[in-house]
C-alpha cells in the first residue's frame, strides 16, 4: 500500500495515453462509470462541460489527471474493489469520446487486501456536489 492511501481508481498506461489524447483534442474531461442501460457498465468520457455530475454520484479520484465519477447506489456494489480502466479495440459507448478512435475504455477491477479496505474505511468518497 502506497504511503499516501490506496487510489480506488487507476489506468493502465495504454487508457492514460488515450485520456491525454482525448484531453488534447476535446479539452476538459470527465469520466463517469455507467451503470447499465444504453452502453452497458462502461467507463464513459465526457466533455466536462457537457456532462453534469448528479447530487447522487460520487468522486472516485483521478486517472491521468481526469475526474473520474459514479453514481452513489452503484459504488456501494463496487466499494470493495479497485478500478482498473483500460483500453481494447472496439466501439466505445455511444456518447463516450473514444468511440471514433477504434478504441473502448473498460473496466477491469480487482478486491481490496483487508488492510486496504481498513484505510479506506478511514477516507470516505467524496459526493460529487460537496
Amino acid at each position: 500500500m502506497a504511503d499516501d492511501g490506496v487510489a480506488r481508481v487507476i489506468a493502465t498506461p495504454a487508457a492514460e495515453a488515450l485520456i491525454h489524447k482525448l484531453g488534447a483534442e476535446h479539452g476538459s474531461i470527465l469520466f463517469h462509470q455507467s451503470g447499465g442501460c444504453c452502453d452497458g457498465s462502461a467507463p464513459m468520457c465526457f466533455p466536462a462541460s457537457e456532462f453534469m455530475v448528479g447530487s447522487s454520484d460520487v468522486r472516485l479520484g483521478e486517472i491521468a489527471g481526469v475526474p473520474f465519477f459514479m453514481s452513489e447506489s452503484q459504488f456501494e456494489y463496487w466499494q470493495h474493489t479497485q478500478l482498473i480502466i483500460d483500453v481494447v479495440p472496439g466501439n466505445g459507448g455511444m456518447f463516450s469520446l473514444e468511440r471514433p478512435t477504434g478504441m473502448r475504455f473498460l473496466t477491469r477491477s480487482r478486491l481490496f487486501e483487508d488492510a486496504e479496505n481498513a484505510w479506506l474505511e478511514k477516507h470516505p468518497v467524496a459526493r460529487a456536489d460537496a
